[in-house]
């Protein structure tokens, strides 16, 4: 990816809407045979499909990418690819039923989560994927369209950067930052009745009353709710933020 005049784009320059994916592949050597969805136990449960319904074909290509993939380019961690499913996938998904309707602007995107799995499950929803770092937003390019996933755009930069780029009526976010500082980064990317949704770990009750003066001066209240997924999965915790009426 170049600027504008010609220049080779750093990980911390200005933050451009990218059109054409750059190459992120990594040479290491990893057996063949653990680059799969194998070793989690949860691989080829038919609660799993009977939970994606008829988008089970896209979510399954992206887990099977990411285990092929997200080690040799330094998305996960090895111990990771015995629980993709668990950690990552079911973990992200969790978020759909908080999400209202509109546009979906993804902050720090990554690997592809929440993002890409929330694009997948909703292929009628435009998503935007925000993302500062090269070499991943060539992975969520070729991710997305290895994957059949095509209602999704990227943009390169940190969300505090590109308001003037995106509009969302909807943000999430996973391990990005503590909700303080999410709230203030992405609260100009956000309509006037937009939410935010957010992924956080058993200590968000806390975490949100931290924050309470700085979502007061935005004008936001909070909410921490639990969402289950599948059975015998520890369920997600999951912080919502809206517009005070």
């Amino acid at each position: 990816m170049t600027t504008a005049d010609g220049r080779e784009a750093s990980d911390r320059e200005d933050p451009q809407l990218t059109s054409t994916p750059s190459s992120g592949s990594e040479s290491t050597d990893i057996d063949l045979a653990l680059r799969t969805l194998g070793a989690d136990p949860l691989n080829d449960s038919p609660m799993l499909e009977e939970f994606f319904g008829e988008a089970y074909g896209r979510v399954r290509a992206f887990a099977e990418l990411l285990a092929d993939q997200g080690v040799l380019r330094g998305l996960i961690g090895p111990r990771e690819l015995s629980r993709v499913w668990e950690r990552h996938i079911l973990n992200s998904a969790a978020l759909a039923p908080f999400l209202p309707q509109g546009v979906l602007v993804d902050v720090g995107s990554g690997a592809g989560f929440p993002g890409l799995v929330l694009a997948a499950m909703e292929p009628n929803r435009s998503v935007v994927l925000v993302e500062p770092m090269e070499r991943r937003t060539a992975w969520l390019f070729e991710a997305a369209e290895a994957s059949g996933i095509d209602n999704v755009s990227i943009v390169r930069g940190r969300a505090e950067e590109v308001a003037d780029l995106v509009s969302a009526d909807v943000v999430t976010a996973r391990a990005v930052a503590p909700i303080d500082k999410l709230a203030k980064w992405c609260a100009p990317l956000l309509a006037d009745d937009g939410h935010m949704v957010f992924l956080k770990g058993r200590s968000a009750p806390e975490e949100l009353d931290r924050a309470k003066y700085v979502l007061r001066k935005l004008g936001l209240q909070g909410s921490v709710h639990t969402a289950p997924t599948l059975e015998g999965v520890e369920p997600t915790t999951v912080v919502t933020l809206k517009r005070s009426s």
